[in-house]
């Protein structure tokens, strides 16, 4: 894996975030950066951002590629979806405009497979040579599904219809949130949903991330399962990780590229 640092961006609908990684040590070779996700989040003003952050490491990055996590389906660099950005995103050329923008190559891919990718790799799921689920709870459900180290892109596993509902509707953190609910209250929710997906999929490992897994102590034991499930280790950092992580991947075995 590559030894100069590698620059991952995290696209969120409140931040742009962006960190050198350091791949051998899977995780942070340089602060964090952090600067407002535009009011409008069109393709050039998050663009924009991304080229101001790109801007601030140039002196200590390589012409390597650059790794970059957006809220929405990405499929051959086009985005199919848009959570908590600009709706012009959908099926825009996306990859395209940030090389055009940045001047550099660059891996865009989903916020959750990023994090998925990274715990596999550097975290609470590492050494685990099976299939991994890891599922992000926050105001809706990512998802991320990793077969023997290798990612399944976009399964987008909060949309599982489950008993008539979207399953983000109403298992997501947002919704504990919403309804004010204890944890003794939001675990039936969290326990149907990871049933059904436990009987779809039959995980070998169960990651869960997003903040409330901070608190996984107060849920966890709880739930019902025969797959083992553990919170997420590198939390906010896991997407910039994922994506450096990918967007070297890429580079060394263009072949899986999707």
């Amino acid at each position: 894996m590559q030894k100069q640092p590698v620059l991952g961006i995290d696209i969120g609908g409140s931040g742009i975030k962006g960190a050198l990684v350091d791949l051998e040590a899977g995780d942070f070779a340089t602060e964090r950066v952090r600067i407002p996700t535009p009011a409008e989040s069109t393709p050039a003003n998050v663009a924009a951002v991304v080229a101001e952050i790109v801007s601030g490491f140039a002196g200590q990055m390589g012409d390597g590629p650059i790794g970059v996590t957006i809220p929405a389906v990405v499929t051959h660099g086009i985005t199919r979806s848009a959570a908590n950005i600009h709706k012009s995103w959908i099926d825009a050329p996306a990859e395209r405009i940030f090389e055009e923008r940045l001047g550099r190559d660059v891996v865009l891919v989903n916020d959750a497979d990023a994090a998925g990718v990274a715990e596999v790799k550097f975290g609470a799921a590492k050494g685990n040579d099976g299939l991994v689920l890891m599922t992000t709870l926050g105001t809706g459900i990512g998802s991320a599904l990793i077969y023997r180290g290798v990612l399944i892109p976009n399964t987008e596993l909060g949309h599982l219809e489950i008993d008539g509902h979207d399953a983000e509707t109403q298992a997501a953190a947002s919704v504990k949130t919403a309804l004010d609910l204890s944890y003794d209250e939001y675990v039936p929710r969290l326990q149907r949903y990871y049933e059904v997906v436990e009987a779809l999929f039959w995980p070998d490992l169960l990651v869960v991330g997003g903040g409330v897994s901070k608190a996984a102590d107060k849920f966890m034991p709880k739930l019902k399962l025969k797959t083992p499930i553990v919170p997420a280790h590198l939390r906010n950092r896991a997407g910039i990780i994922g994506a450096a992580w990918l967007a070297v991947d890429k580079q060394q075995h263009p072949e899986r590229a999707s």
